[in-house]
Parts: C-alpha cells; structure tokens; sequence
C-alpha cells in the first residue's frame, strides 16, 4: 500500500505545512494565548513537525537513492534544511533568519529527488539486490 505513495509530494507537503505554520500562524493566531491555548513557539509541537517530516523526507530519499538514481545531492540538500530548522530552535533570535532557507533545501531537495527518480527511472548498481 505505502509502495503507491508519492513520498517526495508528501515531503515537499509537509514541508510546505511546516513553513505555513512558522509564517502565517503568528498572524492568524496571536490571540490564542488569550484562550489559553499556545502553539505559537511550542517546542513540543515544532520538534514533532520536524520529526515529522525528517521521518517522511528521509524514506523518500532513501527510497529515491536505493531504487532509483544513486545520487547523494537530495541527501545534502535535505540534511542542510533539517539542520537548520532544528538550528532555528536553538537560536531564536534570528529564526526567521533560518526559516526560509531551511524550508527552501528541503523543498528543493524533495523536488531534486523526484526529477531524479524521473529521469533515471530504475539504476541497478552493485547494491542493487533485486
């Protein structure tokens, strides 16, 4: 069931999700504290979007790498996006900073693994067992 998936459209999703919720929901949201509710800087519900989507990124490029191209340029792009999110969580002070170049190498790396699936359709190498 799961093999159907795009998971480079759910990555490139999720990402866009996370970005959605760092950008607008402050200024939808800035009344919510008044309710009680607090999702605005919640280090438990950013640490689980970012999970979220490192679990999701990283089987798709995975998958990506081992079927289909073998390059390792998604792997970077991705690693340099999560490492900057979770950057952005140490330092607050300029989050907005690291914000949108994060979200950009993930989305980037997700659309770079696709186009590689694409074009390469199915490499067999030595690793190949199938």
């Amino acid at each position: 069931m799961f093999k159907n998936w795009n998971w480079d459209a759910i990555g490139v999703g999720t990402s866009l999700a996370c970005a959605i919720h760092c950008a607008l929901l402050p200024l939808f949201f800035s009344s919510l504290p008044l309710l009680g509710i607090n999702i605005l800087h919640n280090t438990q519900f950013e640490l689980g979007m970012i999970l979220l989507s490192f679990g999701i990124g990283a089987y798709s490029l995975y998958h990506g790498y081992k079927k289909h191209h073998h390059s390792f340029k998604p792997i970077v792009l991705f690693s340099l996006g999560i490492t900057l999110m979770l950057s952005r969580m140490i330092f607050r002070e300029i989050e907005i900073i690291l914000l949108f170049p994060a979200a950009f190498f993930i989305i980037i790396a997700h659309i770079n693994n696709h186009n590689s699936c694409r074009m390469h359709n199915h490499a067999h190498a030595d690793d190949c067992d199938h």
